[in-house]
C-alpha cells in the first residue's frame, strides 16, 4: 500500500459539519494525522531492495491484516480495527507502519500511555518516518510537551519525501496557538495555507488570530474565502460577522447574518446575532 491520509471520507464529511474549533475539532471528527501504509522496503543487503517474491508469508499476512485494520479505522469500527492489529503485530512486529497505526486507535479511545508507547515503537523501527513523527508530536501537544512536539513536528516536514506538509503545518500551528504562542501559529497556518487554501481548518484559525489582534481587513480576507464556500458553518459566519462589525461593513454583516440565520436557525451564533451579541 501507498502511504494515504487514514480517513478521508470521514475527513470530507466532517469538515462541513463540525465547528472549526482547533484541536478540539480534529480530535472529535478523528482526525488524528496519517496512516503510513507503505514505506521504502528494506534492503535485504547493502544495495538490493527487497520486493513482493523476497517477502516472508509471515509478512505479507501481515500486511494483509494491517489493510483490513486500516480500513476498519477509517470507518470508525475501532475496536476491530485494533483486533485485526494485534494479529497482524503477532505474526510479525516488524511493521513500522501497524506500530503507528496501533498509536492513532489508543489515541482514539485515550489511552495516551498506550498510544506513546506504539509510536516510540514504530520510530524504533523506521526512525525517520514522517507519518510517526506527525502523529507522536498531536499526542505530545495534546499533553501539553510542546517542546517535544515541535521537534517532531520539525523533523516530519524536514523530511524531503514527505508529501503531507500542509496537514504537519496545520497541526503545529493549533498546537501553538492552543500554547498562546499567536506569532509561531500565525506562521505555521500560512505555510499550510499556501500549500493547501482550501483547508477550512486552516481558513478559520488564521481569521480567529488575526481578530484577536484587531486586524480585521486581514482577517476578513481568509473567512471571506470560508464563508463563501460549501463549507462554511455557524461558527465560521458568527467569526465573519463580528469582523464586517468591527470594520464597520455593514453590507457584508447583513450578508453574513442572512447566510447565518438562513443555514443555521437553531444554532447559538443566530441568537447571538439575534441579541447582538458581538462580543460573545
Amino acid at each position: 500500500m501507498a502511504a494515504l491520509a487514514f480517513n478521508s471520507k470521514l475527513f470530507t464529511t466532517a469538515r462541513k459539519s463540525v465547528a472549526w474549533l482547533g484541536l478540539r475539532w480534529l480530535l472529535a471528527a478523528g482526525l488524528l494525522g496519517l496512516v503510513a501504509c507503505g514505506s521504502t522496503p528494506p534492503r535485504t543487503d547493502k544495495s538490493d531492495l527487497v520486493t513482493a517474491s523476497d517477502e516472508t508469508e509471515a509478512r505479507k499476512r501481515a500486511r494483509i491484516r494491517l489493510e483490513l485494520a486500516v480500513n476498519y479505522f477509517s470507518e470508525g469500527k475501532t475496536t476491530i480495527a485494533l483486533d485485526e492489529l494485534k494479529q497482524s503485530i503477532a505474526v510479525d512486529p516488524g511493521l513500522f507502519e501497524a506500530h503507528n497505526l496501533r498509536g492513532l486507535i489508543y489515541m482514539r479511545l485515550n489511552e495516551y500511555p498506550l498510544a506513546q508507547d506504539s509510536f516510540r515503537q514504530a520510530l524504533v523501527l523506521s526512525p525517520k518516518a514522517a507519518t510517526v513523527q506527525h502523529n507522536y508530536g498531536l499526542l505530545l501537544c495534546q499533553q501539553g510537551r510542546m517542546a517535544a512536539a515541535a521537534d517532531l513536528f520539525s523533523a516530519a516536514l524536514a523530511n524531503p519525501t514527505y508529501n503531507e506538509r500542509a496537514k504537519t503545518w496545520m497541526i503545529q500551528g493549533l498546537c501553538q496557538a492552543k500554547a498562546g504562542q499567536a506569532q509561531a501559529a500565525e506562521t505555521s497556518l500560512l505555510n499550510a495555507y499556501q500549500l493547501d487554501p482550501g483547508n477550512p481548518v486552516v481558513a478559520y484559525n488564521l481569521g480567529l488570530g488575526l481578530y484577536k489582534r484587531g486586524e480585521f481587513p486581514q482577517a476578513q480576507r481568509y473567512l471571506s474565502r470560508l464563508n463563501t464556500s460549501d463549507l462554511a458553518n455557524a461558527e465560521s459566519l458568527w467569526l465573519g460577522a463580528k469582523t464586517a462589525k468591527a470594520m464597520g461593513d455593514a453590507q457584508a454583516l447583513r450578508t453574513l447574518g442572512q447566510t447565518l440565520v438562513q443555514r443555521f436557525p437553531s444554532s447559538k451564533e443566530s441568537l447571538w446575532l439575534e441579541r447582538e451579541s458581538f462580543h460573545e
